[in-house]
C-alpha cells in the first residue's frame, strides 16, 4: 500500500511524530480532511482535535492544539502550537482541565453579565484542547 511522509513539530518539542502512513484524517477550519498518498497541494490552519493517522492496518491517535498543515503529493508537514501522542497526556491533569473550562462555559452561558470577568473565546478553547486530549487517550467526557 503507498504512504506518505507525515512530519509534526511544535515549536517547544521539535519534532513530536515523523513517519510514513496510509492516510490521515484531520480537522482544519474547514472541516475533516482525508489525506491519502498523492493528495493535491494543500495549505491549512488547524483547529485543536484528536488527529487519526492510519499506518498498517492500524490506527493511532495524536493531540493537536491547533496550527498549520502543508500538503504536498509525498509528505504532510504540521507544525502545531502543541502536539502530544498518546504515552505523553496526563488523564487527570485533562480531567481537571475539561472541569475547569466546562465550568467556566457553562456558567457564562447561563448568565453572561453575571459572568463578565470569563474569557469565552479563551474557556472554549481550553475545553476543546482538553476534550481533544481525552479522547486521544480514549476517555469521552460530555
Amino acid at each position: 500500500m503507498a504512504t506518505i511522509l507525515l512530519e509534526v513539530a511544535t515549536p517547544d518539542k521539535g519534532e513530536v511524530y515523523a513517519k510514513d502512513i496510509n492516510m490521515l484524517i484531520t480537522r482544519s477550519i474547514v472541516g475533516e480532511l482525508g489525506i491519502l498518498p498523492k493528495h493535491a497541494n494543500l495549505l491549512t490552519e488547524l483547529i485543536p482535535h484528536a488527529m487519526r493517522i492510519k499506518e498498517g492496518g492500524g490506527e493511532t491517535k495524536l493531540f493537536i492544539s491547533g496550527g498549520f498543515m502543508e500538503v504536498t503529493p509525498d509528505k504532510i508537514t504540521i507544525l502545531a502550537d502543541a502536539a502530544e501522542i498518546p504515552d505523553d497526556i496526563d488523564v487527570e491533569r485533562a480531567k481537571s482541565a475539561y472541569q475547569r473550562a466546562n465550568e467556566r462555559v457553562t456558567a457564562y452561558k447561563q448568565s453572561p453579565k453575571a459572568h463578565e470577568d470569563i474569557d469565552i473565546d479563551r474557556a472554549e478553547a481550553a475545553l476543546a484542547r482538553a476534550k481533544a486530549r481525552l479522547l486521544v487517550k480514549g476517555v469521552h467526557m460530555g
